[in-house]
């Protein structure tokens, strides 16, 4: 590789958008938020410094996410958050435009793809690459996808979960639901709306999900204390809430996720089913961490499911295989525009 061509890998989240770099590892993971001004249009914060405004902004300021369950909902305001990422990873010495892999969920369309590499570009990238998220989950989390055998690829982020089976480096079946992270803090949210006449923000929802959340219901319950605005007399107050009543308030959710699964299995040769049974399913993405879901997915399909090692970091790290053996990518699983 010449010093002239730079290259970088970057995992697009609907949440969290991580920026990889050979030699270097991950270099940048932030959240996808960007704070506008509404007065002149103008961007004013990128990233960790745009999310700590969310939920806390005055009316001239908007932060808002400009992916959409794993598509550019905002096509400015990718672009600019892309240059952002781009130039705080690359430094502000460097003079020549990389080459750069982006991740895209599996079910999106050409159109949609063709806006993510233009934003790309446009962002300051000498050639830009799209790469379907499970392929690059399944290479992040160390499956050799080029052999002859089935692996399942459950890759979930804060807008998407993709399911996949790879074999021979391609997707012999896919499907993409827009029930993930977001949808999850949603639920948790409207529970509480509807239990304890209390409403809560995004993040205090979040907090819910990572410190006390569970796909099934636990004997040993954790609890936790939260803050809100009560529904009726505006004010502020806090309630305790548990493991098993959060884990009832994900249940439609999480019926959706196994949902897409078995969909999934319905579509895989039966060569294919084989090996997975054999293998497990592989787990990806922030999502997953979710406490016991590998055991709810073992209790409704029957197959095994363990989570990769380090799971929000697998398809950033898939993108920085794919860049050092970019030539052999590029036949097999690249698509360009």
């Amino acid at each position: 590789m010449s010093i002239f061509t730079k290259k970088l890998g970057i995992d697009l989240g609907t949440a969290n958008t991580l920026v990889y770099a050979p030699g270097r590892g991950i270099v940048l993971n932030e959240p996808s938020v960007v704070a506008v001004s509404d007065l002149d249009n103008k961007i004013l914060a990128v990233g960790l410094e745009a999310k700590n405004m969310v939920g806390k902004t005055p009316q001239s300021i908007i932060t808002y996410r400009p992916l959409r369950d794993g598509v550019i909902a905002d096509y400015r305001v990718t672009e600019a958050m892309l240059r952002y990422y781009m130039n705080k990873a690359l430094g502000k010495w460097n003079f020549f435009k990389p080459e750069v892999i982006v991740s895209v969920p599996a079910g999106v369309s050409s159109t949609e793809k063709r806006a993510v590499i233009e934003a790309t570009v446009k962002a300051g990238a000498k050639k830009a690459f799209v790469v379907k998220e499970p392929i690059l989950a399944a290479i992040g989390a160390g499956v050799l996808i080029e052999e002859p055998g089935g692996h399942m690829v459950v890759d979930m982020g804060g807008g998407t979960i993709d399911v996949a089976v790879i074999s021979l480096g391609g997707i012999v079946a896919s499907t993409s639901v827009k029930c993930a992270g977001d949808k999850i803090n949603q639920a948790i949210a409207d529970y509480i709306k509807k239990a304890s006449n209390l409403s809560i923000g995004d993040k205090t929802a979040e907090d819910i999900k990572t410190q006390i959340g569970s796909a099934l219901p636990v004997e040993e319950e954790l609890s936790i204390e939260i803050r809100g605005r009560d529904f009726i007399t505006g004010l502020p107050r806090s309630v305790e809430i548990k493991t098993n009543e959060i884990s009832k308030a994900l249940a439609k959710e999480l019926r959706e996720i196994i949902k897409a699964i078995k969909i999934v299995f319905q579509e895989t040769p039966p060569e294919l089913s084989a090996d997975i049974i054999q293998k497990g399913i592989i787990m990806t993405g922030g999502t997953s961490q979710l406490r016991n879901l590998p055991e709810l997915i073992f209790r409704r399909t029957g197959v095994k499911a363990r989570l990769a090692k380090d799971p929000f970091f697998c398809v950033a790290k898939g993108t920085g295989v794919a860049l050092k053996h970019l030539d052999v990518y590029k036949k097999s699983v690249i698509s360009k525009r």
